[in-house]
């Protein structure tokens, strides 16, 4: 195989691999004071136990907004299909390492405010997401 044709190959692959991802963008609201404890739970625990369970973290964020600060984190996760993202929450809502992070952070009280804001997405194709 020549080199131009492996890398057309590849491109093929990239792209191909690229539109069989489904985004899916969360948004947390916290009880006043639970931000910490939330952004703490994420970086000490959550990322790496989603990772067990097929997630890829794409970005965290907290608003600019100075009331929104306060309170809000969004994130992007990328998953293989909505059937994977179906099944990977399942089980990371059944790992009981989870349920452990999730009973221990909140001994002090409820983090959330109300259930997290979810939104499936797929890049536009001049995105630099695909």
């Amino acid at each position: 195989m020549t080199r131009k044709l492996l890398l057309s190959v590849l491109l093929l692959a990239a792209v191909a691999f690229g539109q069989n991802r489904v985004y899916e963008l969360r948004t947390y609201t916290c009880n006043e004071g639970k931000l910490e404890a939330l952004k703490a739970r994420f970086r000490d625990h959550t990322i790496e136990i989603f990772n067990r369970h097929g997630m890829e973290s794409i970005g965290y964020w907290i608003p600019q907004d100075p009331e929104k600060s306060k309170t809000t984190l969004i994130y992007i996760l990328a998953h293989p299909s909505r059937e994977a993202a179906a099944k990977n929450w399942k089980e990371f809502a059944a790992d009981p390492e989870w349920k452990k992070v999730a009973a221990d952070s909140e001994a002090n009280g409820k983090i959330l405010a109300k259930p997290p804001e979810s939104v499936f997405m797929d890049p536009a194709d001049f995105s630099k997401l695909k």
